[in-house]
Order: structure tokens, then C-alpha cells, then sequence
């Protein structure tokens, strides 16, 4: 077979070390899959086209390497939206490729055809068509520079139908002549020429002479007058508080890097997002609860990498006398809400790797400040132990949190896909270590579940993959068990079933007195994954807890998805939560 732009694409992506292509079929990307299989790499095919880009999603994330998508054109890149603004919010290096209609035929009609590029703009950090074999190396080179750079986010490349596949077979498609026997006039042959041009300039370059190079990413300068400053600020407080959020965690590699240097400066922290898990199960700068106290006491706050939004209450979560440090690769989030003392347009990985250097003989001992942290912390640990010794209809949600902790691997990586159930298992589980932790971010997209799960268990086949679901976000991709089995990817996914969008319902009953359109079923979710081929398990007595999580952690050492079906009572132990 002549070799055709899907193979050169499929050649960068091997250059660039790309392990895995998620994709959903479609015939307008057909090339891309076969190149990328000839080419070594693996192709993953899911049931929904969002599964895809949430799955290349993960593996940017635990790697730091771009994770990349291909979906065919309309609907299929329509579908990935939701997943596209996710990893934009998340800044996560994702791209994807996308199939379009022919160069020829836009705008009249084709079958998909739609503006792609302007429905994906205001997404993307590059929005781009390939119009000329010639180009194809260029721009997917300038993909993978675009994606990584300054604040990573995702790239949207547009294949056209007639630019991907072999030249030979275009020509012959735009060769066809007319199902007729008479002579053609002079407009058909005025059209004949000009897609014999047009084909020409599509194909002028030579597949045979391509080669795929390697590329440079442009990351912030870090200013080590700033980490001096910086150091100085510190050495002078006496209340410090960090926050480690997730663009400090883009150097996977090299993430226990970053766990010494925290370490090393001594300074109570709290983490968000991809951070969570930095520091282990346990460690005693590490604080989980009671993160507004702290903040309001505290005389010095140092936030790395994420904004002062909502979770922040856009800056004012900080105490008005604190002094406040930024550290930011994104100028407009540096200060977002609230100007900083001192703002560092930097990465923050590598400015608190440099931190504790400049410290240096600086450094003090926060002894009794993180003494009375970790005494408020002791305490609200103890609130939720009392509360999973309440008795609840069904299981009680914390009481089987505290159970499945027990239970997971020291080496696992836990996938968070819900509302209530989830925001519990975030006070409850404890992330084992770096990059073990993956939920939405700052989006609160739910539906990231069995895509993050996807892209983990590829990512890290040794580890256990646990997939914590609410009813309500399992609803969203338990068709992706069909794609497990499939693909032999054994996770284990515990669905957290109270039969209702339970969050939700926290705010609206007590506000409007009415529980409309948060009501589900204790549906058998369990059923539903055997019907995939995955193991079932219905879990509704406390007694039996013990029993199925090793059954599941047996079936899957074995090779076998699982599912278990828990069912839940309600508690109180979250009230509402309404973010405006």
C-alpha cells in the first residue's frame, strides 16, 4: 500500500514517544489507526468519543508527555467537547486529531462537514487544519511545542478526509467520471482540471522524503532573585502555609524531586488537585482538614500553582494581613482575584525544588504552629471516624470509605468520578503517593471516570486502578466496562449507590422543599458490567465489606474488570454545596 499522511502522523507520533492513540473509529480516520498500529503504537478504541480524551487526558498527566486522541468529523469532534475543556482547565497537554471533510467539499453539504476549527477555538491553544502533505510534519511538530509550553492545554488538529488517505486513491476519487455517455462540455472539463490541480498542490510533497524530528518546549525562566525574595518572606513569619496545587506536578518524573524539597522547607501544606498525594498517606507537614482556619490564621501563604478562585474564595479564604507569594506559569491566574505580594511567573515545580537552597541557613522550625494544625487536623479525623459508627439505611458511605482504604494497594492510583460519594472519599482515602490521585479539576466534569481509569491502568498496568463512582457520574461511561474486557485492563470500580444526585439534592430540598430530578434508582450497576464481561458484585451489608473487596482485588489480579454495586444510606457528614 502507497504510504499516505496517517502514516507520517502516525511516524511523529512515534517519534515523540506517543505510546497510545485513544480513538473511536470512523471513516474519515482510518488511516490514522492503521499508521499508528504499523507504527507500534497501541490503539485503544472506546464507546464514546469524550472516553477518548479523557483517557489521553490521564496519561499527560501521569506521564507529562501529551496524551493524543483521533476522532472522526462532526459528531465525533462535537462529542469531545466537555472532555476538551476539561483538560483545558486542568492545563493538560492533550492533542487531538480530527477528521474532517474534503478540502474540496466544504461548506457544500458533505457528509459531517462542519466549522470545526471555530467551534474548537475558543478551547484549544491551537486550532489548525492541514491543508498540504508538505505540512503535515510541520504542524504536528508545532502541536506537541504548543501543547507543553508556558501553561500546557490541548491542541485540535484537523485531518481532512482527502489529505490522509493515498494519494492514488484521491486521485481516483476526484477522477470519477460521470455515470453518462455523453461527451463532457466545457465545465466538466474546466472541473476535471481543477481537481487534477488541486490534488496536486494537496500532494506536492514526496512521503518517501519525510522524515520526523524532535522539538523544543518553551518553559518559564525561573528568577532566582524572586526565590531569594521569596526565601526572605518566609524566614520572618511565623504562621507560613502552603498550597500546592496541580500545574506544580507537570514534571512527572521527577515528582519525588518535589516531595524532598516540600519536605526539606517544613512548611504546613495542603494540596489540591493532581497535587493530592504529594506527601504520602501520611506526613506530618501534610494537613487535609480545617484548610480555611489555617488560611485566616496564618501569616504567610505561598499558593504554587493554582489560581485564587472558587476554592480559594477568589483570595479572600486568605487572611487580610497575611502576605501572600504566587507562583504561576499563567500571568492571568498569578493575581486572578487577588494581588499577590510577591508574584512569580514561574513553574512551580521548579521554584520550590530551588526554594529550600535559598532558605538555607534562613530556615526556622514551625514546631508548635504545626503542632496546633496538626491538633485541628486530629480532631476533624476523629469527627468522621464518630460519623462512620452511625447506623444508615444500607452501608454507611464513610464506614466503607474507611474499609476500601484499608484494603488498596499501596501501589494504586484512585480515579474519582462523582458528586457526593466522591467528595466524601476525599476526606476518607488516602492517595498512596505522587500521581495516585486523578479527579476533573477545577471543571467538576462528571463522566471522567472510566477515561481516566483507561489511560492509568495503560499508563501503569502494575498498579491497581480504582475507579470511585457516584450512581449519577457511573451513569455516564459504564458502557467503557465493554472496552476493559476488551482490552484487558482489569479496574476495579466501586459504585457509591444512595440512588439519587445526592449533592445536589443537599442544597435544593432544604431551599426549595422539593427533590425534583434528584431522585434515581438503586439500580443494579453490578448487572450491567457483567453484561460488558466484567465481574459484578452487589455489596448491602456491612458484614460482607471485607469479603468482596478481596474477591474483587483477586478477580482482578486475574486479568478481570470488576464492579461493586454499594449500596449507601445517606449521612450527614457533608452539608450543602453551592459554589458561586
Amino acid at each position: 500500500m502507497q504510504i499516505n499522511s496517517g502514516d507520517i502522523i502516525a511516524e511523529v507520533l512515534r517519534e515523540q514517544r506517543v505510546k497510545f492513540l485513544f480513538t473511536l473509529c470512523g471513516g474519515h480516520i482510518s488511516p490514522l489507526l492503521v499508521g499508528a498500529k504499523k507504527n507500534g503504537i497501541r490503539v485503544v478504541d472506546v464507546r464514546d468519543e469524550a472516553n477518548a480524551v479523557f483517557a489521553a487526558d490521564a496519561v499527560a498527566r501521569l506521564t507529562g508527555n501529551p496524551g493524543v486522541a483521533a476522532v472522526t468529523a462532526g459528531p465525533g469532534v462535537t462529542n469531545t467537547i466537555t472532555a476538551l475543556k476539561n483538560a483545558q482547565m486542568a492545563q493538560s497537554p492533550v492533542i487531538l486529531l480530527g477528521g474532517a471533510a474534503p478540502t474540496v467539499l466544504k461548506n457544500k453539504g458533505a457528509l459531517q462537514d462542519i466549522d470545526q476549527l471555530s467551534l474548537v477555538k475558543s478551547i484549544a491553544k491551537l486550532s489548525v487544519t492541514i491543508r498540504r502533505n508538505c505540512d503535515v510534519i510541520p504542524v504536528m511538530k508545532r502541536a506537541f511545542q504548543v501543547c507543553q509550553s508556558g501553561v500546557p492545554g490541548p491542541v485540535f488538529i484537523e485531518c481532512p478526509i482527502d489529505l490522509i488517505y493515498s494519494e492514488e486513491l484521491v486521485r481516483e476519487w476526484y477522477g470519477k467520471k460521470p455515470d453518462t455517455d455523453q461527451k463532457p462540455g466545457l465545465k466538466s472539463r474546466l472541473l476535471e482540471y481543477y481537481l487534477q490541480r488541486h490534488v496536486d498542490q494537496m500532494f506536492e510533497c514526496k512521503f518517501e522524503e519525510m522524515t520526523p524530528g524532535r522539538y523544543s518546549v518553551k518553559s518559564p525562566d525561573l528568577d532566582v532573585g524572586l526565590v531569594t525574595k521569596a526565601a526572605a518572606m518566609i524566614s520572618t513569619s511565623e504562621k507560613p502555609v502552603m498550597i500546592v496545587g496541580s500545574q506544580a506536578m507537570l514534571h512527572a518524573f521527577e515528582v519525588h524531586r518535589l516531595a524532598d524539597a516540600v519536605t526539606s522547607l517544613g512548611i504546613p501544606l495542603y494540596l489540591t488537585g493532581m497535587a493530592r498525594g504529594l506527601m504520602g498517606k501520611s506526613h506530618p507537614l501534610f494537613m487535609r482538614h480545617h484548610r480555611k482556619e489555617a488560611l485566616k490564621q496564618a501569616d504567610l501563604v505561598l499558593v504554587a500553582g493554582m489560581p485564587f478562585d472558587f476554592r480559594l474564595n477568589y483570595g479572600r479564604a486568605i487572611g487580610g494581613r497575611a502576605r501572600v507569594i504566587s507562583v504561576n506559569r499563567s500571568k492571568s491566574e498569578l493575581a486572578m482575584n487577588r494581588r499577590p505580594d510577591l508574584g512569580v511567573l514561574s513553574d512551580p515545580f521548579l521554584f520550590l525544588c530551588a526554594l529550600p537552597e535559598a532558605l538555607g541557613s534562613q530556615k526556622k522550625l514551625w514546631n508548635s504552629w504545626v503542632s496546633n494544625l496538626r491538633a485541628n487536623d486530629d480532631a476533624r479525623e476523629k469527627e468522621i471516624q464518630d460519623t462512620a459508627n452511625e447506623k444508615t439505611e444500607y452501608l454507611n458511605p464513610v464506614f466503607l470509605l474507611n474499609k476500601m482504604d484499608d484494603v488498596i494497594d499501596d501501589q494504586s492510583i484512585i480515579v474519582a468520578d462523582g458528586g457526593d460519594f466522591v467528595a466524601t472519599a476525599s476526606y476518607t482515602l488516602r492517595p498512596r503517593g505522587p500521581l495516585s490521585w486523578l479527579d476533573p479539576g477545577v471543571f467538576g466534569t462528571l463522566g471522567v471516570g472510566a477515561g481516566f481509569s483507561l489511560g492509568s491502568k495503560l499508563c501503569h498496568p502494575e498498579k491497581e486502578i480504582w475507579l470511585i463512582y457516584g450512581d449519577g457520574a457511573a451513569g455516564y461511561t459504564l458502557q467503557e466496562f465493554d472496552t476493559f474486557v476488551r482490552h484487558e485492563l482489569p479496574v476495579i470500580a466501586v459504585v457509591g449507590n444512595d440512588a439519587g444526585w445526592t449533592q445536589i439534592a443537599r442544597d435544593q430540598i432544604p431551599l426549595f422543599n422539593d427533590d425534583v430530578a434528584t431522585q434515581l434508582r438503586y439500580t443494579d450497576y453490578h448487572i450491567v458490567a457483567e453484561g460488558f464481561g466484567a465481574k459484578g458484585f452487589l455489596l448491602d451489608s456491612s458484614k460482607d465489606i471485607d469479603a468482596v473487596f478481596k474477591q474483587a482485588k483477586d478477580t482482578a489480579r486475574s486479568g478481570t474488570p470488576v464492579l461493586i454495586n454499594a449500596r449507601i444510606g445517606k449521612t450527614d457528614f457533608r452539608k450543602g454545596s453551592i459554589s458561586m
